[in-house]
C-alpha cells in the first residue's frame, strides 16, 4: 500500500473524541490509510467488486447491517470482500455487527472498529484529518508573516536579519506566524499553507536579546496560527556587481512542494528599510493577483507612445 497514516495512529488519535473500539482484527492495526476519502460497503455486499475502492476506510453503516440481518450474504462475498487489502472498516452509529463480519474481519487481521458517530459526521471529520495527515510537507528555514492579509515567506541565510525585519513588522501592525521553522503543506486546491511548530509558535530569536514572545509582548492580534503563502521574500547581502531588478517586467518563481509562488528578492544593506519594502511588495503582489501588472501597463503605455511617434515621424 502507498505510504499514509496507520490505523492505530487514527485510532490512538481520535479514541476519546470518535467514542472509538475495536471489535476485532487488532493485529492489522499497522495498515496504512493511503486517502482520505471512505466507501461504504453495500456494494461490494451485493457481490459489485469491479470499481471497489478497497485502499479506502470501509464504512458499514445501519443498511448494509439491516441488509445482511434480513436477506443474508454468502459467505463468499464476505469472504471476499475482506481478502482485498482494506485498511479497516469503521461501523458506525454504535449498530449491532453480524457475527459473520467480526469472525472473518479477525480471521484476516482487518481492523474492525466501531464508533457512537453518524456517518455524515464520521466522513467529515476524517477527511478532514486525513487531508491534515497526508498532505505533502516541507520545513523551511525562515520566517512566516501575514502582510496586509498575504501570507510572506522570508528566506535567506542565518544571521542576515529576517527575524529583525520581521519585528519590525509585528511593530508595524502585521502577524507573525511562524520564526526559524516554518512548517508548510500542501493543501487541495493548489494551496500552500505555513504554520510553526507547536512548541516555539509565536516565538522569536533575536540576537542580543535572545527568545521572545511576540503574542505576550504585543497582544493576541500580533500573531496567527497559520496563513496561505502567496509571496516569497528572498533577503540576501547586497553585492555591488550584481545587476538587480530594477523594472519587474518578469516574474520570477520558487517551486515549493510542486507549486511555483512568486519571489521577490531583496539586496540587505545598513539604512534599507526592509519592512517597508516588504509591505510593498506585499502591495504590488496583491495588484498582480487582481490583474494590474504595474512594470508590464509602463512598458505597455511606453510602446504605444514610441509607436505614435514612429508613425507620426513616416507622415
Amino acid at each position: 500500500m502507498a505510504e499514509g497514516i496507520t490505523v492505530r495512529a487514527l485510532f490512538e488519535k481520535k479514541r476519546a473524541d470518535w467514542k472509538l473500539e475495536i471489535l476485532a482484527g487488532e493485529n492489522g492495526l499497522d495498515h496504512q490509510i493511503a486517502s482520505p476519502e471512505t466507501n461504504f460497503l453495500g456494494l461490494a455486499l451485493a457481490g459489485f467488486f469491479e470499481y471497489f475502492p478497497s485502499n479506502r476506510l470501509q464504512i458499514l453503516d445501519l443498511c448494509e447491517s439491516e441488509f445482511i440481518k434480513r436477506h443474508g450474504v454468502e459467505k463468499d462475498i464476505i469472504e471476499k470482500i475482506f481478502s482485498y487489502e482494506i485498511p479497516a472498516v469503521v461501523v458506525v452509529k454504535n449498530i449491532e455487527v453480524p457475527r459473520i463480519i467480526i469472525d472473518t474481519a479477525g480471521s484476516h487481521d482487518i481492523p474492525l472498529l466501531r464508533t457512537s458517530m453518524e456517518p455524515g459526521w464520521l466522513i467529515t471529520e476524517l477527511s478532514e484529518y486525513m487531508e491534515e495527515a497526508l498532505a505533502p510537507s516541507v520545513v523551511k528555514h525562515g520566517v512566516l508573516m501575514n502582510v496586509l492579509g498575504m501570507g510572506v515567506l522570508i528566506l535567506g541565510k542565518s544571521s542576515i536579519g529576517k527575524s529583525e525585519c520581521a519585528l519590525e513588522l509585528v511593530k508595524r501592525g502585521h502577524l507573525l506566524v511562524a520564526d526559524d521553522i516554518v512548517e508548510i503543506k500542501r493543501r487541495s486546491g493548489d494551496i500552500l499553507d505555513g504554520s510553526g511548530g507547536e512548541l516555539i509558535r509565536h516565538h522569536m530569536e533575536i540576537r542580543g536579546i535572545g527568545i521572545i514572545d511576540i503574542k505576550n509582548l504585543f497582544g493576541i492580534s500580533s500573531v496567527m496560527d497559520t496563513t496561505k503563502i502567496e509571496l516569497v521574500v528572498q533577503l540576501e547581502e547586497w553585492q555591488g556587481e550584481k545587476e538587480y531588478e530594477r523594472l519587474g517586467i518578469d516574474d520570477r518563481f520558487l517551486d515549493i512542494l510542486g507549486l511555483r509562488i512568486p519571489e521577490v528578492t531583496i539586496p540587505v544593506k545598513p539604512g534599507r528599510n526592509l519592512a517597508a519594502i516588504i509591505e510593498v511588495a506585499s502591495m504590488n503582489q496583491r495588484l498582480k493577483l487582481r490583474g494590474y501588472h504595474t512594470a508590464r501597463e509602463l512598458d505597455r503605455k511606453l510602446i504605444e507612445i514610441m509607436k505614435e511617434r514612429g508613425s507620426g515621424g513616416a507622415v
